[in-house]
């Protein structure tokens, strides 16, 4: 498995490229940047008999590899996306006045490093595992938007919706703070009564244990 051929172009105006072997890519690619028409953002692969070709197109930016045909896809489009992303990091609005090979003798071997790094480093396939597994999750979750939307549910309704779980929410609290108010309130108030009941029972009891000592002397 092994990505071969790279480069960066605006256009058809080829900024930068690295090859790692002696081929013909160099022209297929640049047969290949005349094909892509308009400005529209795309994700494509060309076959070209044991390699592909792997184009992604962003903003203008146009950033293509070639690979062996057992490297799939995930790979290669996971290099394309690092490499535009540090090639739109490192020279930022430059790229849209560049002169053709303007970055190549510094980001050349930048494609050189990326290439040898996602053609043989066990890592490369598991981080790009990882963001395929949270790009699904990204796409689970605007399909159940578009779900949404389909059903005829507007965004502000669902606003609505939304703000009238949150009062509910509060007016729960507050329900549910008035509750435990009454009920120690009535806690306290039971409290209080069987202190009360418990004095008068004492004091009758001693009442009566009172009376009943005094009967006798009384009758003398």
């Amino acid at each position: 498995m092994a990505i071969l051929y790279a480069l960066v172009a605006r256009g058809s105006v080829i900024l930068a490229e690295f090859t790692a072997t002696s081929t013909n890519a160099s022209t297929i690619a640049r047969q290949i940047l005349e094909k892509l028409t308009g400005d529209n953002d795309s994700h494509v692969s060309y076959s070209q008999d044991r390699f592909v070709f792997h184009v992604k197109r962003t903003d203008g930016l146009t950033v293509l590899c070639m690979a062996d045909d057992a490297s799939g896809r995930r790979i290669p489009f996971a290099f394309l996306e690092e490499i535009h992303q540090r090639f739109v990091r490192t020279y930022g609005r430059s790229v849209h006045s560049a002169h053709a090979y303007g970055m190549n003798d510094e980001f050349s071997r930048v494609l050189n490093q990326q290439m040898e790094y996602y053609s043989n480093d066990p890592n490369a396939d598991r981080i790009n595992r990882l963001k395929g597994e949270m790009s699904q999750v990204r796409n689970v979750m605007i399909e159940n938007i578009d779900k949404v939307l389909e059903r005829g549910d507007r965004l502000e309704l669902l606003v609505d919706k939304t703000t009238n779980m949150q009062g509910n929410t509060f007016r729960f609290r507050k329900q549910a703070r008035r509750f435990r108010n009454t009920v120690w309130w009535r806690n306290v108030k039971l409290t209080v009564a069987l202190i009360v009941l418990l004095l008068v029972i004492v004091y009758v009891v001693l009442a009566f244990v009172c009376h009943g000592i005094t009967l006798p002397s009384c009758l003398k």
